[in-house]
């Protein structure tokens, strides 16, 4: 089977991985407004294409904090890539670095800070910190980050609890016994401490049980990352122009603007839809990049129009080496690239700098 577009790699990812796998990467919070929103809400948005503009040399490069990329897509933080390919996110990293984009590595990773480090030496990785409890162990996490040449690190704000997902909880959702969440057992170790369980993720606030993270963080946090490392430090979870102008003035250098692929609060924004008032709000001071629902390389370009520097992809990315690993990523990237320089083309933009508002509009649908 020719795989054309990203839906083809999700439906052999549907069809071959396990179903608790399939359900724990497609999981959204209960009804899975948000998660299906977040796709929905691109299709609302028309093109104002413009004609007779010279295409016949595209350059779709652009530079995040500084590292240029060769398009602007890049891999969102998801855990657990073992559970779709058995190299899990050293094969994500060595298909980042092939394709010459940004991998932000998962605190939830079933590989080390290290060997992901290793297996694709010299690409551009950013790394992704929930705060624990155990602040010792994340401040480790960061500084191992760090010294292994990471250069960016991104908190992720929208998970003091996580959102119920329905299907883990019925599936009682744990890792299979020969995969570990590799990052936090060496941290923990060093720290004299055992680790939480990771693998039940689901849990409420009165509940006793807890997965280690702390819910008690906030702003004043960010002070605390900072005065642990020079990495620049990008939030991630933001999709209000409240948060977003804290965030700047927090001293932050990126936001994501995300929803966590509608697995927090169900029934908050799209990202698209809130990409809009998060650019308003920062008026250029830091780079703003969105996840969540970005299935063709003409939402990437609407993305770009709306004033995000960059977007970044998650359940694609697990599609992608659930079918052939590092290859399999490597095409799903290879795909968007393609339908990305197209959609410029056609819209008459040679350039990612000649991208603007003034090429989208919102359906009155």
């Amino acid at each position: 089977m020719a795989m054309v577009c990203l839906s083809d790699f999700e439906d052999y990812a549907k069809k071959y991985l396990p179903k608790i796998a399939w359900d724990y990467f497609a999981a959204g919070a209960d009804d899975c407004t948000t998660r299906d929103e977040n796709i929905l809400a691109y299709k609302r948005i028309r093109f104002r294409p413009r004609m007779l503009r010279d295409v016949s040399v595209m350059d779709i490069r652009t530079e995040i904090l500084g590292s240029e990329i060769s398009f602007p897509v890049g891999i969102a933080p998801t855990g657990f890539h073992q559970l779709a390919w058995p190299d899990g996110e050293k094969s994500t990293a060595r298909a980042a670095r092939a394709m010459n984009t940004c991998y932000i590595a998962s605190t939830y990773s079933t590989c080390t800070l290290e060997e992901i480090s290793a297996a694709a030496p010299g690409g551009v990785r950013w790394f992704q910190l929930y705060i624990h409890r155990n602040r010792a162990a994340s401040q480790q996490l960061v500084q191992r980050a760090e010294a292994l040449g990471f250069q960016g690190l991104v908190l992720t704000a929208d998970l003091p609890y996580t959102g119920k997902r329905r299907d883990d909880v019925r599936n009682g959702f744990r890792l299979p016994p020969h995969m570990k969440v590799k990052n936090l057992e060496r941290a923990f170790e060093v720290c004299k401490m055992s680790p939480p369980d990771h693998s039940l993720l689901w849990h409420v606030p009165h509940e006793r049980k807890t997965t280690g993270l702390d819910p008690s963080v906030t702003w004043n946090d960010i002070y605390w990352l900072q005065s642990l490392t020079r990495l620049p430090i990008i939030i991630k979870g933001i999709l209000t122009r409240e948060d977003a102008e804290l965030a700047v003035k927090h001293g932050v250098q990126g936001i994501i603007v995300s929803n966590h692929g509608g697995r927090q609060l169900d029934e908050g924004p799209a990202t698209i839809d809130a990409l809009v008032e998060v650019v308003e709000a920062v008026r250029g001071r830091v780079e703003v990049y969105v996840d969540g629902g970005i299935r063709k390389g003409s939402d990437v370009l609407k993305a770009l129009a709306l004033g995000a520097k960059c977007v970044f992809i998650g359940r694609p990315a697990l599609w992608g080496l659930a079918y052939k690993g590092e290859e399999g990523l490597q095409d799903v990237l290879r795909i968007l690239q393609d339908e990305f320089r197209l959609s410029m083309a056609l819209a008459g933009c040679a350039s990612v700098s000649e991208i603007g508002q003034h090429l989208v509009q919102f359906s009155r649908l």
